[in-house]
């Protein structure tokens, strides 16, 4: 359904789109980490714009588990980096955010949810596991959202894009292990 929505967008107005990725969702076929894979190979292609608009409107009424997962997704878009699969199993424990084609894991912590030392503690032991598996790992705090945002977003798109090179050269040898959640 990811590629043939793209397709679509390559040749059909805007309307008639719009009613197809209607129709999708109302069949609960719209997959948006698909879309957004697609979109990521799909650069200069025409149908970039409004798949793009119709992703941005679909992530949008997707309110996150706390206010700092909204504010990270606020962030995404103000940065145009690419959504992941939000609250995904990894390696038997939930991430806030997936990106699994560049093994990316963003971690939200905000002092409310691991502002005591077990949740701190418990967090930190699991990352050396992810980091044997694969995957990178990167802590997301409300400071470093008003502080760091355009040396974070930096972070991530050049994480996302060294993923993707290494993916293209067979960096991985066993594909990433996470279940939605």
């Amino acid at each position: 359904m990811p590629r043939l929505l793209f397709d679509l967008a390559e040749i059909e107005p805007f309307a008639r789109l719009e009613r197809a990725w209607e129709e999708a969702d109302r069949r609960n076929l719209l997959q948006l980490a698909a879309i957004e894979r697609v979109c990521e190979r799909g650069r200069g292609r025409r149908a970039l714009r409004p798949i793009r608009r119709l992703l941005i409107e679909a992530r949008a009424a997707v309110e996150g588990r706390s206010p700092l997962e909204d504010r990270f997704q606020i962030f995404l878009r103000a940065h145009d980096i690419p959504f992941g699969a939000a609250n995904v199993s990894v390696l038997d424990h939930e991430v806030d955010m997936l990106w699994p084609a560049a093994s990316l894991i963003v971690e939200l912590d905000s002092w409310e949810h691991h502002g005591h030392r077990a949740a701190f503690e418990r967090d930190r032991a699991r990352d050396p596991e992810r980091l044997l598996a694969g995957y990178r790992i990167i802590r997301v705090t409300h400071r470093r959202l008003d502080r760091e945002a355009d040396a974070l977003a930096a972070e991530i798109r050049g994480l996302l894009d060294l993923g993707k090179r290494e993916a293209a050269v067979g960096g991985l040898k066993e594909g990433p292990r996470y279940r939605a959640g």
